[in-house]
């Protein structure tokens, strides 16, 4: 398939926007049961989520460079009972306005408790909102990765490791954010959220490598004899019918030479999950906050490879016929 960037820029910058969130909230919940120092909520987990919905409108926005015409945007959401693509595009405005709530009630100090736990643990607004807003969180990492699970006749994405590894690579960026933010705030919570992405991004690695290897032994179903309706045992293609570029060539084919295409590989394996893990380790044991900035900034570049690989890596069956130009 051909990678769009507008879509990878979506998919990447929404991921991280994601995990940032859920990363405040995971250590709010620490805090809750005591486990975790409580912090400075209206500096701390306000810009935090200020940072998080900046991602998510960053990516919102570079979404409205795949269409054909922005203004009928709003019309991707009426087909929400059939479609995954109408799904996140209520998903991620709704995660938006919970993360921004869950924000603005940190700061503005709207955080009343609601009730008590065994006289223990107080449940206050900003918690209620938060779980709210978590429940969004990974609703959109399902549909943004369902659009592209879903679709059967691509076999490299029609896995359940496409939403492990949407969800994974996602979570890993946004805790990675997280451990540079706390650091740069002096937050007691950088340990904890550097830790976290450490964790996340070796499991990340573990199901990324799965579907490398799945995908890498696929047995596809169609085959050139198929496509073209003709069964022999020796068929050999000379041309696609046409002797110049079409639709069908440019938007299911990435066009890049094979070993472009191996070095993008071999990139954001590198760059996603070696590179940043000695990065966050060093600056964890060093307490450097710019070597867990550039560790984050390192794993996000190599999210970019990885996206536009996941996309390319896919093998559309028309590409059976219209694969050589004569």
């Amino acid at each position: 398939m051909h990678p769009a960037f507008s879509v990878i820029f979506l998919t990447t910058l929404i991921g991280a926007g994601q995990g940032l969130y859920l990363a405040l909230y995971t250590g709010q919940l620490y805090e809750v049961f005591k486990v975790l120092p409580v912090q400075d909520s209206a500096h701390f987990y306000a810009i935090g989520s200020l940072v998080a919905a900046v991602l998510l409108v960053a990516g919102l926005f570079s979404s409205f460079f795949h269409l054909g015409h922005p203004e009928r945007a709003w019309r991707s959401a009426a087909c929400w009972r059939t479609s995954w693509l109408s799904r996140e595009v209520i998903a991620l405005p709704a995660f938006l306005g919970m993360v921004s709530a869950y924000g603005l009630i940190h700061y503005m100090g709207w955080n009343p408790v609601l009730f008590t736990f065994r006289d223990t643990f107080a449940v206050d607004l900003s918690l209620l909102v938060g779980a709210v807003a978590s429940l969004l969180g990974f609703t959109l990492f399902l549909c943004t990765a369902m659009i592209y699970a879903c679709i059967k006749q691509l076999q490299e994405w029609a896995t359940p490791l496409t939403v492990v590894n949407y969800t994974l690579l996602g979570s890993a960026s946004g805790f990675m954010l997280a451990t540079a933010f706390s650091a740069w705030r002096g937050s007691g919570l950088t340990d904890f959220f550097g830790g976290w992405a450490i964790l996340i991004t070796l499991i990340a690695l573990v199901t990324r490598s799965a579907s490398l290897i799945r995908n890498g032994r696929i047995k596809h179903k169609s085959s050139l004899e198929t496509a073209i309706g003709i069964r022999h045992a020796r068929i050999e293609q000379k041309s696609q019918g046409f002797m110049a570029g079409s639709f069908n060539t440019r938007e299911y084919f990435h066009g890049a030479p094979k070993h472009v295409f191996n070095l993008v590989k071999w990139s954001f394996l590198v760059l996603v999950f070696p590179v940043p893990l000695v990065l966050v380790s060093i600056g964890l044991g060093t307490h450097t906050s710019s070597l867990l900035f550039i560790a984050f900034l390192v794993q996000y570049l190599g999210l970019l490879a990885e996206r536009w690989f996941f996309f390319a890596q896919a093998r559309h069956p028309q590409n059976l016929y219209y694969q050589t130009v004569g």
